[in-house]
């Protein structure tokens, strides 16, 4: 007998526990339409995911309780529908919390699952609010026996294998699973490992959007008993897919086409501004146009997240600012139709030197008044922001970031970090992707030196190594936490690495005060990177 399941990959925002019942059941009106038996859902689908600390506070368990009880009076409409909701219950006369899933039908709880395995490293900190529990939980739906794990438990053999003893022969797993780089391939190898090879197909349903500095890409899938991929949803977008079961075999269903780590990263890019702009309110954004390459992709990237008119772009030339960056940054901004200004810093510039002319008399200049220039621009955007309401995203990249290349209260700036987490090398490819598309960024911002233009014929690489070896030694030493000795056994020279590693120690505090960005490696400047500010350690 055929069991159709629906995969209701799903933007749940945190904490808007109306609009995700809503979403909920309108997913559930769509399944029933297509004629589906179960609908799963994603992880935490009711509350959105990771609430963080909200799960410390009493009144959001009573009001997920009070929302999760109106859900099922909601969903009782739809005769034998099974539904399986994401959310967080806390045990009654008890202080244990557990991240659980629970399965309705016909307005009652059929049963609940509480998640076993609780990940606990890189950017997940679940330990801090559940309790972990070893319970199967296994239904039938036309003569096919469902189990039901949550995210992290499919990472190891334990609780599928106990949902398997306790008869399940097909696995559906609510996920969480943000994104980085090359993550859908671990998961495809982990759910082999972990799911098919104890003899059970499985349903992946995953969240899609941004939340802070996470996104989640969706990508949702089915995999046979062989591991066979039977069903792949968007990627970085809602989606809703009915996918046939005979008996507990999955019947093969529309796969959606693979994406290069260009196209991948540029999406979820996309989706973080398109999220953290609209679930938090603010109307439009300001961006600082350099002419430069950083400025260029953050430009892109916010005009795709948001239409042209919610964009606006500042140009802000000082003494040093050459000709080709005007230039470069008015074809960019007549290309994508963006509002444009121009102010010059030139008259606050100068003010600035003869208001501190006397302390500064017999000294030469210095980084002083570059970041003098920098901070003037910061000033002029967050005055901008705070009149018109827009939020100020920032331009640095990761590269920068990661030695300081940046300046406190100047090109740091501003309430969101789009390229936080893109090196200055992955910027470049970025670019060259977005042009692919469409030819939105003018050539010569690609081809030219990269420079802060903060003092005559300033290039990046008069202070930095080549950005080809500073971000190779970057990756070695932050993202996959290598040992000084093997990146210089790598090949890389002892000098800069010692320089880079160096200026990645010294700058932590600079990167506590940058506004949150959005993350696409494994690992960013942000939830998973956790070094002291005040340390004498030297690798």
């Amino acid at each position: 007998m055929t069991v159709k399941v629906a995969i209701a990959q799903m933007n749940s925002t945190v904490g808007d526990l109306a609009g995700n019942r809503a979403k909920i059941v309108d997913m559930a009106r769509r399944a029933v339409e297509a004629g589906a038996d179960i609908v799963l859902t994603p992880e935490l689908s009711l509350v959105g995911y990771p609430p963080e600390d909200l799960l410390l506070r009493s009144a959001f368990y009573a009001k997920t309780q009070e929302t999760f009880a109106a859900l099922a009076l909601d969903l009782a409409q739809f005769k034998d529908l099974h539904v399986v909701v994401g959310l967080p219950v806390m045990e009654e006369g008890s202080d244990k919390r557990y991240n659980a899933a629970a399965v309705l039908l016909n307005g009652e709880v059929l049963g609940t699952y509480r998640k076993h395995d609780l990940p606990n490293t890189t950017v997940f900190d679940e330990k801090r609010y559940f309790s972990s529990a070893d319970r199967a939980l296994v239904f039938a739906v036309k003569g096919v026996r469902f189990g039901v794990n949550i995210c992290e438990d499919t990472w190891f053999a334990h609780a599928p294998a106990r949902a398997k003893e306790a008869g399940a022969q097909v696995l559906l797993v609510p996920n969480g699973s943000p994104y980085h780089m090359n993550k859908q391939h671990l998961r495809y190898e982990t759910m082999r490992r972990n799911v098919c090879s104890q003899g059970l197909a499985l349903v992946y349903a995953n969240l899609v959007g941004g939340q802070d500095e996470l996104i989640f890409d969706g990508d949702s899938f089915v995999m046979d008993q062989d591991g066979t991929m039977c069903a792949q949803l968007k990627h970085f977008d809602e989606d809703l897919q009915v996918v046939s079961f005979d008996g507990a075999r999955p019947l093969p269903s529309a796969l959606a086409p693979a994406l290069t780590i260009e196209a991948q990263v540029y999406q979820a890019l996309v989706l973080g501004v398109r999220d953290y702009i609209g679930k938090n309110g603010f109307p439009g954004v300001l961006i600082g146009m350099s002419g430069g390459v950083d400025s260029a992709l953050t430009l892109a990237v916010a005009v795709d997240a948001l239409g042209a008119d919610r964009v606006r772009a500042v140009m802000m030339p000082s003494p040093y600012t050459a000709d080709i960056s005007w230039i470069d940054s008015r074809d960019m901004v007549g290309r994508l139709n963006v509002r444009y200004d121009e102010i010059s810093i030139n008259a606050t510039f100068d003010a600035f030197r003869a208001t501190l002319a006397q302390e500064f008399a017999g000294l030469a200049e210095d980084a002083t008044e570059e970041n003098i220039q920098a901070r003037i621009r910061g000033t002029m955007l967050m005055a901008l922001s705070n009149k018109h309401g827009s939020i100020v995203l920032t331009t640095g990249n990761k590269s920068e970031m990661a030695v300081g290349y940046c300046t406190l209260y100047g090109d740091m700036a501003g309430g969101f970090a789009v390229i936080k987490d893109i090196a200055k090398t992955l910027v470049y490819r970025l670019c060259a992707y977005r042009n692919g598309v469409s030819d939105v960024i003018p050539q010569r911002i690609l081809t030219r030196g990269p420079s802060a233009e903060l003092r005559p014929d300033q290039l990046d690489q008069d202070s930095l190594p080549p950005y080809e070896v500073l971000d190779a030694i970057m990756q070695m030493y932050m993202e996959e936490n290598r040992p000084i000795a093997d990146i210089i056994a790598a090949g890389y020279p002892p000098a800069d690495v010692a320089r880079v590693t160096r200026l990645i120690k010294i700058n932590e505090y600079k990167r506590r005060q940058s506004p949150v960005g959005i993350r696409v490696t494994h690992r960013g400047f942000g939830r998973d990177w956790r070094y002291p500010i005040t340390s004498k350690f030297y690798e």
